[in-house]
Formats: C-alpha cells, sequence, structure tokens
C-alpha cells in the first residue's frame, strides 16, 4: 500500500470516528418514559348516534403541516429565524393526526351533523372540512404554548370558507410535564373554535 493510500485510509478513519461521536448508529437510543397525545374534553357520549347522506356529511381531514411539525417531536420556538426541539417531549403520533381526531370529535359532540374521517366515507362527503395547522409548539420568548389552524370549509355549492383560528396559553414551563398538558389546552379551544363556526 502506498504512502498515499495510507493516508487517505487514516482520515476516513479518523473522519469516521469524529461521527460516531455525534451520531447514534443502530439501536435508536432509550425509549422515552412517556408519550405525549392530544385527548378531546368535548366527547359524544356513549350511544349517541348520527345518520344522514353523503350530501350532508362532513369529513374532517388530517391538515397539512409545516416541516417542523411533521415529526413526533415539540417544536420551540427560539426567535424569529430559528426552533429547536423540546427536551424529552415526544408524541405518540405526529401531531396533525393528533388534532385531526380532536377536532372530528369535538364537532361530533357539540353538533348532531354525521361527522366522518378516513378512509373512502370521507372522500364520499359533499363538505369537507381540511386546513393547515400552522403552529402548535411552545414559544420560549413568551413561556406559552400556541395552537394556530388555518381552516378550510368547503361547502356541497361549490363554496370555499377560510378562517384562522389561534390559542395560547401562557405561563408554562418549557418542559414536557407543562407543555403537554398545555397544547391538549390549547388544541381542545381551538377545536371548539372551529366547531362552532362549522355548525
Amino acid at each position: 500500500m502506498t504512502t498515499a493510500n495510507m493516508r487517505n485510509l487514516l482520515g476516513a478513519a479518523g473522519a469516521l470516528a469524529l461521527l460516531s461521536g455525534c451520531v447514534s448508529i443502530g439501536g435508536g437510543g432509550e425509549a422515552p418514559d412517556q408519550l405525549l397525545t392530544l385527548t378531546p374534553t368535548a366527547i359524544a357520549p356513549a350511544g349517541a348516534s348520527a345518520t344522514g347522506d353523503m350530501s350532508s356529511a362532513l369529513a374532517v381531514s388530517e391538515p397539512a403541516v409545516p416541516h417542523s411539525l411533521d415529526v413526533v417531536r415539540i417544536p420551540v420556538r427560539v426567535n424569529d429565524s430559528s426552533i429547536a426541539y423540546l427536551q424529552d417531549a415526544f408524541w405518540v403520533e405526529k401531531p396533525a393526526r393528533l388534532f385531526q381526531r380532536v377536532l372530528a370529535e369535538t364537532i361530533r359532540a357539540n353538533s348532531e351533523r354525521l361527522v366522518v374521517g378516513g378512509g373512502d366515507l370521507e372522500y364520499a362527503a359533499r363538505t369537507q372540512l381540511g386546513g393547515e395547522l400552522v403552529a402548535m409548539g411552545y414559544d420560549a420568548s413568551t413561556g406559552s404554548v400556541v395552537v394556530r389552524y388555518d381552516a378550510v370549509l368547503r361547502l356541497p355549492d361549490g363554496e370555499v370558507r377560510t378562517q384562522r383560528f389561534e390559542s395560547e396559553q401562557s405561563g408554562v414551563a418549557p418542559d414536557a410535564l407543562s407543555v403537554g398538558p398545555a397544547l391538549n389546552r390549547a388544541a381542545n379551544d381551538v377545536a371548539a373554535q372551529v366547531a362552532e363556526w362549522v355548525g
């Protein structure tokens, strides 16, 4: 082996050693002690039912999200140009799906409307509620959590309505045990606002 080849091999080995100190390869690390979720505070009672056809049904779609929310972590807004993720805080699944469930259940509990979500029924319903979950995280500068949802309601006659809904919970400590419940309160507040708007 030439001196040049030996030098290249040693350089590559050194780079790999440095990289292994920063990146966990395999194993995935330890599982978190607990996982966070969203639970609706407005729940349709057992035995509650709704009937109707697809012309009167409301489909609640999973909202679009920015890349910062397309993970099972809670984003922390550090300043206007940077974010981090809250330490030791992990959702049980991605927040868009969790929020969709809270929204659908809240609308179902507050109206007699036939509410569907997921599967073929979602696409067959004539009234569609979608939109974007713009924010669902912690703001370090204000010590608060914020949930912001841009709703898009498509009606059977082709009319489209849009509205922004937001809830902020202040005085929240920057830890998973405080931020998780605060986000749950904020998500339920937004869902109640949307339910009233949808009617």
